[in-house]
């Protein structure tokens, strides 16, 4: 059967009498399939006319490419098509894409820079199967430089140029008042000034239409606009150093952000995570609610089991559809039901406390639900549900649909027992005939065939009989079919047809009557994905001891510990605190070989994203600045793809940094300037953190030149921190690293430093104090002495003009 929760009702078209190639037809889905890359060579499709099909390829020179940063173990799904503006919009960027599995058209438009850091980042995270963009960039047009880049960074993704003519707006435009779904058609108000997103669009779906030979029926698409200003960037560069969602030394390992935090139980639940990791939120108010929710699952054991084992049955084909809407009435009833110990204890979300579960418990309640129900039931067996097993999964379909609905189907479904009833009973003769323990086997590319294991059986003369052909053997298993078995399995085949064509048809009719309600089946997966995220991270702090992260001016971790480090090594590493402010935002890392300086920067930069997301903490206490970038530099390889060496692909990061960071950013740099010389990398390193001093980024800069320690005599919001290695000698030897400070500086620059300090304590206390008078008195008064105490220290007199508040 198609698949319409996931997938969405999809009418095909076969115009001109031919199917793409790129599409080939598959059962279980309700598209033509799922587009393949077109053969190992990436090719650039060229079609001067759409409606001709006149669609020819031009071969790419083939570059053996590592694996993306972000590439996911999935297999890509997504069609992107990009357009530039033209003249004085140059920079200004339209984007649409749609997800072959998950039917939402989703539009994107955006100002970027000259570096086009944030196309590049985006399709990153979309990882396509094949973009689209106007044949005036590509090489009829001599090449734009953003065609050149996003070439040059996915040479293995199918790129088609189309003609410039079908990014048009008002067809866009068009496409969207058609296609999208009523209740989300204020997108419509949203987008109808963003020219470039709706010229995307338009192209993407007229390539769907005549390459791709499948339509979205009217009024069955969920249509969404994404701006940029509400999600953090991470380029793909930081996101393959952190490794979020790939580890770099085994990309199926789950050694990743991805794998400590991905719990998920459904399609859905597992995308939108890694959407949001590669994404992290900038709202606070929104990252709070998310908090307020885990925080509620993690203290009600009933609601959390409850939502969990719900999320447990996977939500993916149509045959699982009324299994779906059976699910839904477990979620909203409003009493708990207790089982006995080995059933499961329902917890409901009416009786919840925290506001996006109340959004998700009224959501539930639209008697629509009820509607689509009974419309399948009065169609679908109620026993029919998706189970494991190609024979148990083909015997369900075939019975999916109720008797005395179709006279055809019912007397094609007769046959088609009757045929395996004769196939049993021939087997069983078979095995009589030559005193055999042979059984009934099945599998899809076979059919039906026979299966024997060696036990203890002698063969006559040692060998099979002749009557048995295609014979494998797998250790003591043979397996093999007769003539008359292959002659009954062809039969068996035509009766299937005949069921699979008569039951699409009435599903057809049954789909067509759902169709009126799709939008509502659109919210339900949003929601499902939504809890079924949540439940993901509650479900990470049960495994581990995790905190609640607060969000200030000041990046604050007390005994903070490496996430994925933690997942693999078993048990809790050594912990470290941090602390970032804007008093002392540029914090210059010293320290030995192997004493942990990457696996710090890393953990600091982790802890940032896991808190964004709407995640907990491995930590004691956390605080963050909300950042709207993250940067990393670690890392000295050579890159052959770009001819690049170690020196070079250096500068490009640190270029791409500098041209990029924002007063909001949080910075990392490991061992910048090693791929020179030591004079040059001193110089370098010298110059970026002078530039980097003049910005309010919060950064984390780790070397190895302790010439750079010198800053902190000159700049007062630089810190000096140094990694010592303590070794201790036990059964077994082990390492543990501590961070100190080390403060080397004259007595008037430790008195401009104490002054500097005082005054970004008081700043930031009069911005976030929350604090009554005589607390706040207490606390200003502790300042106090802490200065006094510092001034004593270098042998300052103490002259305060206040002394009581």
């Amino acid at each position: 059967m198609a698949s319409f929760f996931d997938s969405g009702q999809v009418i095909h078209s076969f115009r001109g009498g031919r199917t793409s190639s790129s599409v080939p037809p598959s059962s279980g889905s309700s598209f033509c399939g799922t587009p393949r890359l077109m053969g190992g060579t990436p090719r650039l499709g060229r079609t001067p006319g759409l409606a001709g099909l006149n669609y020819s390829a031009l071969s790419i020179p083939a570059v053996t490419t590592s694996c993306s940063s972000v590439t996911s173990t999935t297999a890509a799904s997504v069609i992107v098509a990009v357009v530039e503006g033209r003249g004085l919009a140059r920079g200004e960027i339209g984007m649409a894409s749609i997800n072959l599995k998950c039917p939402e058209l989703v539009l994107y438009q955006f100002a970027d820079t000259g570096t086009y850091a944030k196309v590049i980042t985006k399709l990153h995270i979309l990882v396509p199967l094949e973009i689209l963009m106007p044949d005036t960039a590509s090489e009829k047009g001599k090449g734009t430089k953003l065609y050149s880049l996003i070439t040059e960074n996915f040479q293995s993704v199918a790129f088609t140029a189309i003609q410039r003519k079908y990014f048009n707006e008002r067809k866009g435009l068009e496409y969207i008042q058609q296609l999208s779904a009523p209740e989300y058609s204020t997108v419509i108000m949203e987008v109808q000034a963003k020219y470039y997103c709706l010229a995307a669009a338009a192209a993407l779906l007229k390539y769907f239409e005549f390459i791709q030979n499948s339509i979205y029926a009217p009024k069955s698409l969920k249509v969404s606009f994404k701006g940029s200003e509400h999600t953090a960037m991470i380029d793909s560069a930081s996101a393959t150093n952190l490794e979020l969602v790939v580890n770099n030394r085994d990309h199926r390992s789950e050694h990743t952000l991805l794998g400590v935090l991905n719990y998920t139980k459904t399609p859905g639940g597992g995308r939108r995570l890694r959407s949001n990791i590669l994404e992290p939120l900038l709202d606070v108010d929104t990252i709070n609610i998310r908090l307020d929710t885990i925080q509620e699952l993690l203290q009600d054991e009933e609601l959390f089991f409850g939502l969990k084992n719900v999320a447990e049955s996977k939500i993916t084909h149509v045959i699982q559809l009324k299994h779906t809407l059976e699910l839904v009435p477990p979620l909203r009833v409003s009493a708990r039901c207790h089982y006995n110990i080995f059933k499961i204890i329902t917890m409901v979300l009416k009786n919840c406390n925290t506001a996006l579960l109340k959004a998700y418990s009224s959501s539930l309640e639209d008697n629509r639900f009820d509607m689509i129900l009974e419309q399948i039931k009065s169609v679908i067996n109620d026993d029919t549900s998706y189970m494991k097993g190609s024979l148990n999964m083909r015997t369900q379909k075939c019975y999916a649909v109720r008797p005395n609905i179709n006279e055809f189907l019912d007397i094609a479904r007769r046959a088609y027992t009757e045929i395996v009833d004769d196939i049993a009973g021939l087997v069983d003769q078979v095995g009589e005939k030559y005193g055999l323990p042979i059984r009934t086997s099945f599998s899809t590319a076979r059919g039906f065939f026979i299966q024997m294991k060696l036990e203890g059986v002698a063969l006559p003369d040692g060998e099979l009989p002749a009557d048995f052909i295609k014979v494998t053997k797998h250790k003591n298993n043979y397996s093999f079919t007769t003539a008359d078995l292959m002659k009954m399995n062809d039969r068996c085949d035509e009766a299937l047809r005949e069921i699979f064509h008569m039951s699409y048809v009435v599903v057809c009719q049954l789909l067509n009557t759902v169709h009126e309600h799709i939008h509502c089946l659109y919210k339900l997966s949003d929601a499902v994905s939504m809890l079924d995220m949540l439940l993901s991270l509650a479900n990470a702090c049960t495994i581990s001891d995790y905190v609640r992260p607060e969000f200030t001016d000041t990046l604050a971790i007390k005994q903070g510990r490496h996430p994925i480090l933690e997942r693999i090594v078993g048990q809790q590493p050594v912990s470290n605190n941090s602390y970032i402010s804007e008093g002392s935002n540029f914090v210059i890392i010293t320290g030995p070989n192997m004493s942990g300086k990457s696996t710090y920067l890393k953990q600091v930069a982790l802890c940032q994203i896991m808190a964004q997301i709407g995640s907990f903490v491995p930590a004691e206490y956390a605080s963050f600045r909300i950042a709207d970038q993250i940067f990393t530099r670690i890392g000295v390889d050579d890159d052959f793809e770009t001819n690049s060496s170690t020196f070079m692909v250096e500068m490009k990061e640190v270029s791409y940094l500098i041209h990029n960071v924002s007063d909001r950013s949080l910075i990392i740099i490991d061992e910048l300037g090693r791929g020179t010389s030591a004079e040059e990398g001193v110089g370098i390193c010298h110059s970026v953190c002078e530039f980097l001093l003049s910005l309010r980024a919060f950064t984390l800069f780790a070397t190895h030149f302790l010439e750079l320690c010198e800053l902190e005599t000159l700049y007062p919001n630089v810190e000096n921190q140094h990694m010592e290695v303590q070794h201790t000698r036990t059964g077994d030897t082990g390492t543990e690293f501590t961070v100190m400070f080390n403060h080397h500086s004259d007595p008037e620059t430790q008195r401009q430093r104490a002054v500097y300090h005082l005054a970004t304590r008081l700043l930031q206390t009069a911005r976030n104090s929350r604090l009554d008078p005589d607390s706040l008195r207490i606390y200003l008064k502790g300042l106090k002495r802490h200065y006094e105490a510092e001034l004593q220290v270098i042998g300052e007199p103490v002259s305060m003009e206040t002394e009581e508040e």
